[in-house]
């Protein structure tokens, strides 16, 4: 199947964009048709063995209006602007153009009503005919500007999809045929002076209120041009952050291209306060870089030498140079606006109601005209006030309404997902996203950080404690497992000295088995002491008692046991909050992971999820997703991995975190391009709002209608006199679907609500926090190293001296990395002295401090107490 996106030209209302949809999908080989009414445009899946591009434009033009590929309409308008601009700017010139005459035909028609003076030659029955000829010139020029809707109009009528244009061509065209009529009768009536004939068709003419109706729904359509304009804001955002120009070195030669000839491969220079125009690695240089229109983060994050850089994001201080990986269409900057503008163009399933109704809305209009016009005449009215009515029913009825209420808040609201760092891929996504009950949370990189620390070193039968750590490292660093990097790097934090490694075997399941200087080693769990008849038997109860604080064991043994080396995945620091806002929301939240149960407990307990499944491998979370959707659940599935991607295909919204994998980003229907879990507590509340407004503009253009077309068929006039004039019907109209698309702009205020929580505020078991681990070892050196928390609560103050920091926005950074620490009550940084000022208000792990320290760009080099 081939996927191809075609500007669609013509298209007015939803009656519009359902006959084209209608005349697409009765083509044989089309799988999958999205007609966005916004963006006028459309994209088809289609098999290209039974169809080509000339079959599918053809049945547009079938429909009644224009078409062609968007890639071609690209090239014909690339000096031009955007094709909202463009609309906005033809409205403008086309209100300009009828107020300049409908002014003076609305004051011929209407201005002696109010006392105001007509000049003499079209005063008296003998002028009227004057009169009446000034009027109809008068009116000309209004309905040639607005001859689309004739053109339009009328050839949907005749395909037998008739839509919006249909109705106000049909109710114009009765009007100016009446005036033209009326005319000849005044000639007739002069010619036999016959002055009550005469002054009978001088007061009825109709052509102010043609000039006027399309003068008022001009102005409608103006406004609504410009409100569209705003709703794609966040997409032309993001289109202007691709710098024109890039500097590339080649071959020793600095110059600067196009950044449509970058290939991949290509070293780029990025000057400070210049915009990056690929993505790829730093090859040399250190600065600080701007992400925030991409990530949302407001703070540039730190670069330097095999750093990642992303196409949009704005160089800061220093000079760099990087090397391109992916360029054009590849760059994360394209992906994002391809799947923003995909977004948009997809409809809600909220929207097929409107849908339905609109494929018979003009019909049924067309048919409730005549009808009334009839009515009224077997009623004994005169011809004039039965065509009065049918006018004001053609013109007060808004297909547009309808069409316009659901596309608006889903372009303004995936725009403004967008522009927070949100990605959500699809309408049906947004929608679903509100009904969510069960938010299910893979643990490892979605709760965690996804980077094991070392948190205990404990030494048995006299062991040290510094060559345990080496001796530990020293094997492991041919190991795979996802500890050994956390023991690696905490011998790499103490420098110090690894030792050669004479043999290795990797053990699965069970750990390692190796030999250093002649001396045979096992480093792994307690299922590999067992095998190899190490008494660990007095260290059961130390076990549990680690597991519950969410710590993994590491044993290290020869002939006899030499100690524990415990590591834990530390929790992010916004993961307890968002949390806790989901629970607020009324969402059950479920963690998924493969850790033992102790483990996973604790670290539930930690952060307030309401249930945990353990020890789940990869291949059997889709089944988990599953089992829940089962008893009735709306699953989300919030997931990094690889082995994430079934799990979030078969959840019914799952969501990526942005730091994750491409395959995971594929299989989700929502990516956060951080790796924040308040990030999808925003993408929640911002579905719930959208659908919200959704139904406000359903709700809005379902009642105007229901009141509105009854109102101008005249049923109110026999009991209350109420009779509706065609001019005011146009201004109701018009106000209507400004009305609708100015509701949905609301959306661009939208701000997620997120539970506050107090740093002492932790949803705490007797496991895990008034049971604190107290482990005496044969060593006395393991004591820094059982880190207890403070239940006193009294105040600590330390200082951590730290490198890298540089200028304000280091400052603003670092002290953002450690106050949303829990534990720290607070944190000042003093640039001058290249430290940070830190109150605690318990124990928090220097080691972790170190660690998120580090992610964000700088080192700690002591802590002073």
């Amino acid at each position: 199947m081939k996927k191809e996106k075609y500007d669609v030209t013509g298209m007015t209302c939803a009656a519009c964009s359902l006959a084209v949809e209608k005349n697409i999908k009765k083509l044989d080989g089309v799988d999958n048709i999205s007609v966005n009414l916004l963006q006028n445009n459309m994209n088809v899946s289609y098999d290209e063995n039974k169809l080509t591009k000339e079959d599918i434009v053809k049945a547009v033009e079938n429909a009644g209006y224009g078409a062609y590929t968007h890639s071609d309409g690209s090239a014909k308008t690339s000096t031009s602007t955007n094709p909202a601009e463009d609309e906005y700017l033809n409205m403008k010139k086309r209100l300009i153009v009828s107020l300049i005459f409908t002014i003076p035909l609305f004051y011929l028609s209407m201005g002696h009503m109010a006392g105001m003076p007509l000049p003499d030659f079209f005063m008296g029955y003998k002028n009227a005919l004057n009169l009446a000829f000034t009027q109809f010139l008068l009116a000309m020029p209004v309905v040639i500007m607005s001859s689309k809707f004739y053109t339009v109009g009328f050839k949907t009528l005749w395909k037998r999809s008739p839509n919006m244009d249909s109705l106000i061509a049909v109710g114009t065209s009765a009007a100016l045929i009446y005036g033209i009529f009326a005319i000849y009768r005044i000639g007739y009536g002069l010619s036999i002076d016959n002055g009550t004939l005469v002054m009978k068709y001088a007061h009825d003419l109709y052509f102010e209120s043609a000039g006027v109706i399309l003068t008022l729904i001009t102005f409608g359509k103006f406004l609504e041009a410009r409100a569209k304009g705003r709703t794609s804001e966040a997409i032309k955002k993001l289109m202007d952050l691709t710098p024109k120009t890039a500097l590339v070195e080649r071959t020793g030669i600095e110059g600067e291209i196009p950044v449509e000839d970058l290939v991949s491969g290509d070293i780029i220079i990025v000057k400070p306060g210049k915009r990056v125009p690929a993505d790829g690695i730093m090859v040399e240089g250190y600065t600080s870089v701007d992400e925030s229109m991409l990530t949302g983060e407001s703070i540039p994050v730190e670069k330097k030498v095999d750093s990642r850089v992303i196409s949009g994001s704005i160089n800061k201080t220093g000079f760099f140079k990087f090397k391109a990986d992916k360029v054009g269409k590849e760059t994360t900057l394209s992906q994002i606006i391809l799947l923003v503008e995909e977004a948009q163009s997809t409809k809600a399933p909220i929207a097929k109601l409107a849908d339905k109704i609109s494929s018979k809305f003009v019909p049924v209009v067309l048919s409730i005209s005549l009808l009334s016009t009839i009515v009224w005449l077997l009623l004994g009215h005169s011809f004039e006030f039965a065509l009065s009515i049918g006018i004001a029913v053609l013109v007060i009825s808004c297909p547009c309404a309808l069409g316009l209420a659901t596309p608006t808040a889903i372009m303004v609201g995936t725009g403004k997902g967008a522009e927070n760092g949100i990605l959500i891929k699809s309408g049906e996504a947004l929608e679903i996203a509100h009904k969510i009950d069960t938010i299910v949370l893979d643990k490892t990189g979605t709760i965690t950080i996804g980077k094991p620390i070392v948190k205990d070193i404990l030494t048995f039968n006299g062991t040290d404690e510094t060559e345990l750590l080496r001796l530990c490292a020293s094997i492991e660093k041919n190991s795979e497992h996802p500890l050994a990097e956390a023991i690696i790097g905490e011998a790499e934090n103490r420098n110090l000295e690894l030792l050669k490694v004479e043999q290795f075997k990797a053990l699965p399941g069970r750990g390692i088995e190796s030999s250093v200087n002649g001396i045979d080693y096992y480093i792994g769990n307690l299922r590999l002491m067992n095998d190899m008849k190490i008494d660990v038997s007095e260290h059961k109860k130390l076990e549990e008692k680690l597991s519950r604080e969410g710590k993994t064991p590491l044993y290290i043994a020869s002939k006899n046991l030499l100690g524990i080396i415990t590591a834990a995945d530390i929790v992010k620091p916004t993961s307890k909050q968002a949390i806790q806002t989901f629970k607020k929301m009324g969402i059950d939240v479920v963690m998924l992971t493969g850790d033992n149960r102790l483990t996973a407990e604790a670290i539930r307990n930690q952060v307030g999820a309401d249930k945990v499944i353990a020890e789940v491998m990869p291949a059997d979370k889709e089944r988990e997703i599953r089992e829940l959707q089962k008893d009735g659940k709306i699953v989300a599935m919030i997931g990094d991995g690889i082995n994430d991607a079934p799990a979030l295909a078969r959840a019914d919204v799952g969501i990526a975190i942005g730091a994750g994998t491409d395959v995971a980003i594929e299989s989700a229907d929502v990516v956060l391009m951080k790796s924040d879990l308040l990030d999808a507590v925003s993408a929640i509340q911002l579905s719930t709002s959208v659908i919200k407004n959704i139904k406000q503009n359903l709700f809005w253009a379902f009642f105007y209608n229901s009141v509105g077309i009854p109102l101008a068929a005249g049923v109110f006039f026999s009991v209350l006199g109420w009779k509706l004039n065609p001019m005011f019907a146009a201004g109701a109209m018009s106000f209507s679907s400004v009305s609708v698309v100015t509701n949905a702009l609301r959306l661009k205020g939208f701000k997620p609500k997120v539970y506050k929580i107090d740093n002492k505020d932790i949803i705490a078991t007797e496991e895990n926090y008034n049971d604190q681990i107290s482990v005496k070892t044969t060593d006395e050196n393991n004591k820094n190293h059982i880190k207890n928390e403070n239940p006193g609560g009294n105040e600590m103050k330390k200082e951590i001296f730290i490198e890298g920091m540089s200028c304000g926005h280091c400052k603003m950074r670092v002290e953002k990395v450690l106050s949303e620490i829990d534990g720290i009550e607070s944190a000042e940084v003093i640039l001058e002295e290249k430290k940070a000022v830190v109150v605690f208000d318990k124990e928090v792990d220097e080691t972790l401090i170190a660690q998120l320290i580090d992610e964000a760009g700088y080192k700690v080099v002591e802590f002073k107490h």
